[in-house]
């Protein structure tokens, strides 16, 4: 089972139509017996780091996310949910993410120049190293951005973009996986790497 992570904070509409385009059935799980089942696990997430990480641990699925992630479950982060994967985030405070992928999430107005606009919203070209994810991709991608935060000091980012500074645009350690940008609206380029997620560990 490919299960969508529903704990009030994501986009869910758009990514189970995405992956139906691809031939493939989400389910939208929202407790920890739900997740114990799937094969692979997506956590979306718009908003801010600490009521999303609040809303996880308040339905139990913090720890259940961490312990299918130690099984080798395949687990992808889009957006919030990729910096949820951190170890910290520095939003508005200092907080605790699931500790999946090494680094903070930081603002990106202390790397990007003054005077471009945060947050960060629109299409951006995507530079990727060689990995599963990116299989079915021809070459510099272009991709859909909506984030005032980045991940830093990681050392798992396989791709990157560029606004005014090289930013983190996505993770991979072992089985679990992030996107900074929303594939479920990036085109065609989104849904090949929804479909290669799909098909990582089959």
């Amino acid at each position: 089972m490919l299960a969508i992570v529903d704990y009030g904070v994501g986009n869910l509409f758009s990514l189970t139509s995405s992956f139906r385009a691809i031939g493939f059935e989400a389910a939208l799980i929202k407790s920890p017996e739900q997740l114990r089942l799937a094969d692979r696990i997506v956590l979306p997430g718009v908003g801010a780091f600490k009521d999303a990480a609040d809303k996880l641990r308040a339905t139990g699925l913090f720890d259940a996310l961490k312990e299918e992630a130690a099984q080798g479950k395949p687990i992808l982060g889009i957006c919030l949910g990729m910096q949820l994967l951190f170890e910290r985030s520095f939003e508005f405070g200092e907080h605790r993410g699931l500790g999946m992928i090494k680094g903070d999430v930081r603002p990106i107005s202390d790397v990007i120049p003054k005077g471009l606009k945060i947050p960060h919203i629109g299409w951006n070209d995507l530079k990727f190293s060689p990995h599963p994810l990116f299989k079915y991709l021809r070459g510099e991608e272009c991709v859909y951005f909506v984030h005032s935060f980045y991940g830093a000091d990681c050392p798992s980012v396989i791709a990157t973009t560029d606004y005014g500074a090289e930013l983190t645009a996505a993770v991979g350690e072992k089985n679990v996986l992030g996107c900074q940008f929303h594939p479920e609206k990036s085109g065609r380029a989104g849904l090949s790497i929804l479909k290669a997620f799909c098909e990582i560990g089959g």
